[in-house]
């Protein structure tokens, strides 16, 4: 990879998408920084970490000094009480989009998730244009973080590429996720379009590998020049084989937001 730039942020490098992307990033840039609220453990020879707690305006602020671009995974990534998903994913994204303004960082890769569209049915299929639905309050957390960069672009200019994600883990692990699995390999690969792209202004794309029955179509990313090489299907024969179906009229079978759409009520702070 000829094309790096110089300093990359990589927020949220503690958990478990983050882990996994953090020995991929040094082919996009000289600097990886990666942050966390967590202990970031030990750093390669590319990287300099940095804790912060996304929703404190001055961390985040100093954490953006001298970067080009950020990748930002950083909040919480499952549903539950309000409370801290407001402070890590609202709060959060609304200090990293005030930073990058203030620093005139003009590239953000957010990771934004299926769940914003959670209540669609299983049945439907998607583009960019799908009207929100989401299935929690992390979904709305999301769907609050796409606002926000829109908002961000029209304004100051702010070039977002919104990554829908689907399921990203080593291999698809129930019949939901042969439909919304992507590959680490697929995800680096949407991450290395997203930042080289010239262009961008907002996008949203649909992250997910080549897999059937497909729920999304992403032909209004087409400019991102991304095409998922990997696929679901040598993971099928062992789903059919080892994990019941749930029922036809269960909600998680129902919706693309899977068992979120089940999550709640939850009782406030």
């Amino acid at each position: 990879m000829s094309q790096k730039i110089n300093r990359l942020l990589l927020t949220g490098a503690a958990g478990g998408l983050g882990k996994a992307l953090r020995p991929r990033l040094n082919q996009f840039a000289q600097i990886v920084r990666v942050s966390d609220v967590a202990d970031l453990g030990a750093t390669a020879a590319h990287e300099e970490a940095v804790r912060c707690d996304l929703g404190n305006y001055d961390a985040m602020l100093a954490l953006l000094d001298g970067v080009d671009a950020v990748v930002h995974l950083g909040g919480m990534s499952i549903d539950g009480p309000f409370e801290p998903i407001l402070n890590a994913n609202i709060r959060g994204a609304y200090n990293l989009y005030e930073g990058v303004r203030q620093k005139g960082v003009k590239r953000v890769v957010f990771a934004s998730s299926n769940h914003v569209v959670g209540f669609h049915k299983q049945t439907d299929r998607l583009d960019a244009t799908a009207p929100m639905r989401p299935d929690g309050n992390y979904g709305v957390s999301k769907a609050f973080g796409e606002l926000l960069s829109r908002f961000y672009y029209d304004r100051y200019g702010v070039e977002t590429v919104c990554m829908r994600i689907g399921s990203s883990f080593p291999k698809a692990l129930d019949h939901r996720m042969l439909s919304t699995w992507l590959s680490y390999d697929d995800l680096t690969e949407l991450i290395r379009c997203a930042i080289f792209t010239p262009n961008v202004g907002h996008t949203v794309v649909y992250a997910a590998s080549d897999n059937k029955p497909s729920w999304w179509d992403n032909r209004l990313a087409t400019h991102l020049g991304w095409t998922p090489k990997d696929s679901s299907d040598p993971f099928r024969a062992e789903v059919e084989a080892n994990v019941p179906r749930l029922p036809a009229d269960d909600p998680a079978a129902m919706y693309q937001g899977g068992q979120f759409v089940k999550f709640g009520p939850y009782p406030p702070a």
